[in-house]
């Protein structure tokens, strides 16, 4: 119970210095550093359920309000949490490298974009867009066929392993991404690289009009958010129920040796196809939730890099790892949202100030030089000295740790 009283005085005093600092990027940080110690910490799981809970769904609810940022950055990283842990069933457990992943997000982002948008009248004629309760509807429907899009993936790349899989996938997901660009004509389906605004919300659960004091965009922020909670808690539970059942135990057969696995009797081409169709539906629900929250969506949110830091973000939290997977998301998103642009626009003012460091005006420092530029850059720095002192990961799986401790 000492963990549990130090977890409990940490997350308090997170909490009090984000309400009394609500714009200070420091007080946020150490409030999601109090989530991690949570997870570390020693207590009954009851207890660090209930903790959690109120961590997320009353703090930062609460937190949210007074600052709406930080309600879009925590949004944010849900958002990547989810397709972190459908890209850690295919690569973490499965050891399928896929670097197109972004395609099956891409694939639930139109869906409920063309049908939930008048631009669905450009190709039917009339009758839309959908009333925004489909948007539920769309969730499963964005299931469906983004695991259907993961098995036509599956199917031509089976004999594939390693790098010509990854070739293969990262072809897979530039064709989606051209796709969307160029099919404006002859029949305009995506819109082409103007993109599809404006697209269907939910409808709220509440009455804005009961809530006077309250605008619009919160209640939506704050909606948003908790459906964001509800699809990752849904995801985590399946994705546990997935790695400790036989279909998870043949994953990482075929992730350890296919001989061995296929010699063993597991059916590789149908595991191999559960492995991509579960992965990708994670990707087209969330990608269903995204397209509704941005309002606008176009080819440029579905690059090559997006898969390349969904991956980094699989790599970090360690490959395999559902805790892995989540704080690899949770670091990576929150470095490039509120820490390197914050690095750079706190040198803007050093610089607009005429601060001397040194000797040096910062006034003379060129534009070039702005942290938020070069995140790629450290992304891949943080990778390199991850896999020269932390290969396993920062929460890697315990078989994944013990082979890299044996080696």
């Amino acid at each position: 119970m000492i963990h549990a009283a130090a977890v409990l005085l940490l997350l308090a005093a997170s909490g009090y210095a984000v309400f009394m600092s609500p714009h200070s990027i420091l007080a946020f940080l150490f409030f999601q550093t109090s989530i991690l110690a949570l997870y570390l910490a020693r207590m009954p799981r009851r207890l660090k359920i209930a903790l959690a809970l109120l961590a997320l769904a009353v703090m930062m609810p609460a937190i949210g309000v007074v600052n709406g940022y930080y309600l879009e950055v925590a949004t944010q990283v849900g958002i990547f949490v989810a397709l972190a842990l459908g890209l850690n069933i295919v690569v973490g457990l499965a050891g399928l490298l896929d670097l197109g992943y972004v395609a099956f997000f891409a694939v639930g982002a139109y869906l409920w974009a063309i049908f939930g948008s008048p631009q669905a009248n450009r190709i039917f004629g009339g009758g839309f867009p959908l009333d925004p309760g489909w948007f539920f509807a769309f969730l499963l429907v964005g299931l469906v066929v983004a695991a259907l899009v993961g098995v036509l993936l599956g199917l031509p790349v089976l004999r594939l392993r390693g790098d010509y899989l990854a070739i293969v996938t990262l072809g897979f997901g530039e064709v989606i991404r051209v796709l969307a660009n160029n099919l404006d004509k002859p029949i305009n389906i995506t819109n082409g690289p103007k993109g599809i605004t404006p697209i269907q919300r939910p409808p709220l659960p509440v009455d804005p009009a009961a809530l006077p004091g309250v605008s619009v965009s919160l209640l939506y922020a704050l909606y948003f958010y908790f459906l964001v909670l509800l699809i990752v808690a849904v995801v985590i539970v399946v994705s546990r129920r997935l790695e400790n059942s036989h279909i998870g135990r043949a994953w990482e057969a075929i992730r350890e040796d296919e001989t061995a696995a296929q010699a063993m009797g597991v059916p590789l081409v149908r595991t191999k196809l559960l492995a991509f169709a579960c992965g990708a539906s994670f990707a087209g629900v969330i990608g269903v939730l995204f397209s509704a929250k941005q309002v606008f969506i176009n080819p440029e949110s579905f690059t090559f890099l997006e898969s390349i830091g969904v991956l980094a973000m699989v790599i970090l939290g360690g490959m395999g790892s559902i805790p892995g997977a989540v704080l690899g998301a949770s670091v990576v998103t929150v470095l490039n949202l509120q820490i390197l642009k914050s690095l750079s626009l706190w040198l803007n003012e050093l610089r607009n100030s005429g601060t001397v460091v040194l000797g040096y005006n910062l006034a003379n420092l060129p534009t070039q030089l702005e942290p938020a530029k070069y995140e790629r850059m450290v992304f891949g720095i943080i990778l390199v000295l991850m896999m020269i002192f932390r290969p396993e990961g920062f929460l890697p799986a315990r078989r994944r740790a013990r082979e890299l401790a044996d080696q």
